[in-house]
């Protein structure tokens, strides 16, 4: 968006005003959690008319038509600008927001899609890596294999609101009557995962186009960083550990962002000095 100069008033904004950039557990190319949960395979847009998301549908709808202050206080699904509250809509709009001819989920202008393939690749169609910005990403799985067969990595090890997804997305297959989202599509790629996002989309923007990127086994040997490039990390984790619950991660967790900044400090360096915003020539 500082590229593309998309805040009015400040049309000095340039991508150069940002160092580095880095992703911890980044949905970059979508992921198949979606289609379990109930989005249609075959164009990443619409929810199949029985399943788990249409019931979170209906939940968020009466959730934010209720508008009870001490819940929306607790929690704010962040639909306010709808106004779906039963003060401004009454029981006339509660019925419209349900049958899907108002509200968010009327728009499309919801995450779900844009977390399936294809609405990633949309997305990414238009995102740029700048040369001069520095790319680091940590990708995390709960699966290793088994005799060629993917599977969850443990018990103990994945929290246990997340191991049935887990072995669910490890087993995911495109259904065979659905073209696949791309050309190249193979299920094997996008069975590792941590429960909620696929390991493979978490490394780099890959779709439609792939991205420069490097893995990184040991930090040491991509040093000195280079910009323009995708450096990626793979963790043993699942997504509860870092995205959801600081404390379960614990030491684990402190030691990510240690190295995190850690390698800002020293190991990203500008080539040529950087332009500060209100401090160009």
């Amino acid at each position: 968006m500082l590229a593309d100069k998309k805040f009015k008033g400040y049309e000095d904004t340039s991508e150069n005003w940002v160092l580095s950039i880095t992703s911890l557990s980044g949905a970059f190319n979508g992921t198949t959690r979606t289609y379990f949960d109930g989005m249609q395979p075959d164009d990443g847009k619409t929810m199949k008319p029985l399943s788990l998301l249409q019931l979170c549908r209906i939940g968020v709808i009466i959730y934010d038509w209720l508008d009870i202050p001490w819940l929306k206080d607790y929690y704010n699904f962040g639909f306010d600008h709808f106004n779906m509250s039963r003060k401004k809509l009454g029981a006339w709009g509660l019925v419209e927001c349900l049958l899907g001819n108002a509200g968010p989920f009327a728009t499309g202008d919801w995450i779900l899609t844009d977390l399936t393939i294809q609405g990633s690749m949309g997305m990414n169609s238009h995102l740029q890596t700048f040369p001069n910005t520095f790319y680091f990403s940590y990708a995390t799985k709960r699966t290793t294999k088994i005799l060629g067969v993917t599977v969850p990595s443990g018990i103990l090890g994945i929290h246990p609101l997340l191991f049935i997804r887990v072995l669910q997305m490890s087993q995911w297959r495109h259904p065979p009557d659905v073209p696949p989202p791309y050309k190249g599509y193979r299920d094997e790629d996008w069975q590792e995962n941590d429960g909620a996002l696929n390991t493979i989309s978490m490394t780099h923007p890959r779709l439609p186009i792939e991205h420069p990127s490097r893995l990184v086994v040991n930090d040491s040997d991509c040093l000195p960083l280079q910009p323009g490039i995708w450096y990626y990390k793979i963790v043993e984790a699942d997504h509860i550990l870092f995205i959801v619950n600081r404390e379960r991660a614990g030491v684990q967790f402190d030691l990510i962002y240690d190295s995190i900044f850690e390698r800002c400090r020293k190991h990203v360096f500008r080539k040529t000095p950087q332009i500060l915003p209100n401090q160009a020539p």
